[in-house]
């Protein structure tokens, strides 16, 4: 397994810590995180929501191939935390954790932190160019509203 790094992002948020909280548990926050032009898909889900145990199966395509990545939900906190782990797929380990609090005036935090480790060889370097260069930045504050 290659060395683990850490990847992490805050973004002030327009509405409280329950709201981010709920807008990530309703049905297809997922849908509504990936831009139309990541080649992702949620191909099977096991579970409720994003509680703890809730499996999913995604598909990525990566030019004339595909990669099937499974990830379970670890951890759940109401209103504050909620945690992914890869089960099997293109990262030697992948560990996203999201967390939210409150902030004055009716605002909150949203902040993700993602431990991964890339695996070694070729994929390890396919994988490691496709993720420091997505650009992804974690949930925008406007999708929130």
């Amino acid at each position: 397994m290659g060395k683990s790094q850490v990847f992490e992002a805050r973004s002030q948020m327009p509405v409280d810590a329950g709201e981010v909280f709920a807008w990530h548990a309703r049905e297809g926050a997922f849908q509504r995180l990936t831009p139309p032009w990541e080649p992702v898909e949620v191909v099977e889900r096991q579970g409720e929501g994003i509680r703890e145990g809730t499996r999913v199966v995604l598909r990525m395509r990566m030019g004339p191939a595909s990669l099937r990545w499974v990830a379970r939900h670890t951890r759940y906190i109401p209103g504050s935390l909620f945690q992914d782990m890869q089960e099997s797929g293109p990262f030697a380990r992948w560990v996203h954790t999201h967390r939210m609090w409150d902030e004055p005036a009716g605002t909150g935090v949203l902040e993700d932190e993602v431990e991964y480790a890339l695996p070694v060889g070729v994929l390890g370097q396919m994988v490691g160019g496709a993720t420091r260069g997505s650009g992804w930045s974690g949930c925008s504050p406007t999708a929130m509203r």
